[in-house]
């Protein structure tokens, strides 16, 4: 495979600032992670806050996912413009917008007394967000030596689901002795500290390139469609697509409606099933950092192997007569939980076939997967409720949950036929590579010499 390095290049007209991997580094990657954290705690928010939003507004299940729909939506749709004005204007500026955004989303959200304010505000906050996550990777593969890329994309990743705990924990207690208002303009206040943080902190590029002073839009769409071409952005859309969702779906709206009124389960013991798929997150992501950078070539295996995991437990807690024990529960959470660092995968695929000038595009491309599907389920799911329990989140129980979380099937079926499709396409794309047929035949020749050798040493010793 042709290697596309995601690391500035030492050139006439690029100079080398700061080390790559050193202090300021790492000092950049923490003010833009920190951010983040912030946009994962504001996107999922609503997970512990859509019983009280459905009272708050008097709403039904169906519009209480449009809350969460018309966010991912606007996430979504937004990830490809994103990555292109990215590699445009550079990750300081965007990330800049979107907390800005953000934050009058969430201050709106807190004064929001009508479904269509709510709605407003939810748009802003969607809108905040899909400016965040790529302009951190984006910060990561130019600050990072490329070996170590795979590793600083998955601490990403992990860093980020300290908002989900944040939100599973402290949100929850917030709103119950703090109320409602205070609490999301507190979460609104915190935007402004971190924003102004990240502006005096972060530098968009360790080089003063001064070839990118001279992209143009014109050339955007070409761009796109050179990272749209590359089968790997492909796979890496679809490995996104299908390893994330259920993990959003439970984290984001479905899951502590789930847990609470369809399992039984105390508001106190579903914040900690919440806070383990967290704390799951953030172990397991460097697990995954490691095996994708020392395997590249079972990248996507893995995903696999994540994907059909979390399959096989849903199954059984769907097909658990009455309610699941909590034992399950606990393993279906761990399981979803490795749908975090298994999505970021799909990052890192899109990486390898991509040059460094078009990664914001081609993680604007894979973003839009895990977002897409899980804005479709969740319109499902809450479409299926409404239609099972018509009279709303006190009517729901482990029968209409059981027929509404299993609209997931069709999800993964999809993703799963379209990540074997891609993996193929890529596959053929590596084998037919000049530098991989090279590197092939030496790694066969030498393990031809070591057979050979070791063959020698056995007769000697005979």
């Amino acid at each position: 495979m042709t290697s596309h390095t995601a690391a500035p290049v030492d050139t006439p007209t690029s100079k080398l600032v700061a080390p790559l991997g050193g202090r300021r580094a790492w000092a950049i990657w923490t003010a833009a992670v920190s951010v983040y954290v912030l946009a994962v705690f504001h996107r999922t928010s609503l997970g512990v806050a859509g019983i009280l939003a459905a009272q708050r507004f008097g709403i039904s299940s169906g519009q209480l996912a449009t809350f969460a729909m018309v966010q991912l939506l606007v996430h979504a749709v937004m990830q490809v413009p994103v990555g292109a004005m990215l590699d445009q204007f550079g990750s300081k500026k965007l990330l800049a917008a979107g907390t800005l955004t953000m934050t009058l989303g969430q201050a709106w959200f807190a004064f929001a007394s009508t479904f269509a304010q709510g709605i407003g505000a939810r748009v802003l906050v969607g809108m905040g967000d899909a400016m965040i996550f790529v302009c951190v990777l984006r910060i990561a593969a130019l600050w990072f030596p490329v070996r170590r890329a795979p590793m600083v994309t998955q601490i990403t990743g992990f860093a980020g689901q300290l908002g989900s705990l944040l939100a599973a924990g402290p949100l929850a207690v917030s709103l119950h002795s703090l109320g409602w208002r205070t609490t999301y303009l507190g979460a609104a206040a915190f935007g402004v500290v971190l924003g102004v943080v990240m502006w005096f902190v972060v530098i968009d590029s360790p080089t003063h390139d001064e070839r990118r002073d001279s992209i143009r839009l014109r050339a955007v769409g070409q761009t796109l469609a050179q990272v749209w071409r590359e089968p790997g952005t492909k796979l890496g859309l679809w490995a996104h697509f299908t390893a994330q969702f259920s993990m959003n779906v439970f984290m984001l709206l479905w899951g502590f409606p789930f847990l609470t009124k369809g399992q039984g389960l105390s508001e106190g013991a579903a914040s900690t099933l919440l806070s383990i798929m967290v704390v799951t997150i953030i172990v397991t992501s460097p697990l995954m950092g490691t095996f994708t950078a020392r395997f590249p070539h079972r990248r996507s295996v893995a995903v696999f192997a994540v994907v059909l995991t979390v399959i096989t437990l849903w199954t059984i807690v769907l097909l658990w007569p009455g309610r699941a024990p909590l034992w399950l529960l606990v393993l279906l959470c761990i399981a979803m939980a490795f749908g975090g660092p298994g999505s970021m995968v799909g990052f890192d695929v899109a990486r390898s076939f991509n040059p460094a000038a078009r990664i914001g595009s081609a993680n604007g491309i894979v973003n839009v997967g895990g977002y897409v599907a899980s804005v479709t389920c969740i319109v499902l799911i809450g479409l299926v409720l409404d239609h099972v329990a018509p009279g709303g989140p006190a009517t729901y129980d482990v029968e209409a949950f059981r027929k509404a979380m299993s609209v997931q099937y069709l999800v993964w079926a999809l993703g799963l036929a379209m990540m074997w499709h891609y993996r193929r396409r890529t596959h053929d794309v590596v084998l037919a590579d000049d530098d991989y047929a090279h590197l092939r035949a030496g790694v066969s020749r030498r393990r031809t010499e070591r057979a050979g050798a070791a063959e020698h040493r056995g007769a000697t010793r005979a």
